[in-house]
């Protein structure tokens, strides 16, 4: 295919991340469709980030993630049998973050667990770091991520917490809405009871789960 198909990458230095995620998914994607979607995810991260500094991380981050997700929705049955469960809210800087990290933390590699907002922020809340982290919630870097299609489709299950219907909705899937308060400029204590409430809620998940093989 002519070079011309490739899209125009934003940064230079994605041009690896390109080339780690073309090898991981010879045979599935072209890398043409890679090129295109690390570029789509760099500029949607870009558009809200406040600090730019790991941006070309991040976006290889991301992009990788959302190729997982093409991946089990064009063949469901080639994967490891793990539920995924999508947590989505508005900034996914506080509650879907903290779920997510909650239920990782919780299941271990039994459960495929993942974040998304429907109009990001630029950076997670420092309360909720710091709520995850005294309870022993290792974090990853985490970072807000927009809300994909693909990374709908692929979740069994689809939690949103205060992101009314700006969420599509399949057919087929697990919808659950979780009312629990934002954390969003609110004192670290009131953040514990956030953390707290969702971690109950958590626990109460798991025992709905099934076993991945």
């Amino acid at each position: 295919m002519a070079a011309s198909s490739y899209p125009v990458l934003p940064d230079e230095r994605l041009a690896a991340g390109v080339a780690r995620l073309a090898v991981r998914h010879r045979g599935r994607f072209s890398p043409e469709t890679v090129q295109r979607l690390i570029a789509d995810s760099y500029q949607r991260l870009a558009a809200n980030a406040h600090v730019r500094t790991h941006l070309v991380v991040l976006a290889e981050r991301f992009a990788a993630e959302r190729l997982d997700a093409l991946t089990h929705v064009e063949n469901p049955t080639a994967g490891d049998g793990r539920p995924r469960v999508l947590f989505v809210c508005s900034h996914n800087a506080g509650r879907s973050q903290m779920a997510a990290a909650l239920l990782a933390h919780r299941a271990g590699d039994g459960v495929i667990a993942s974040s998304a907002g429907t109009h990001p922020a630029g950076a997670v809340e420092p309360h909720v770091v710091q709520a995850l982290t005294e309870a022993g919630v290792a974090l990853d870097e985490v970072y807000p991520k927009p809300l994909t299609d693909e990374v709908v489709q692929a979740a069994d299950i689809v939690i949103t917490m205060g992101c009314g219907d700006a969420c599509p909705v399949f057919p087929g899937h697990r919808y659950l809405d979780w009312p629990v308060p934002d954390p969003d400029g609110a004192p670290i204590t009131v953040v514990r009871e956030i953390r707290d409430a969702l971690d109950a809620r958590i626990t109460d998940l798991l025992d709905t789960l099934p076993s991945g093989s």
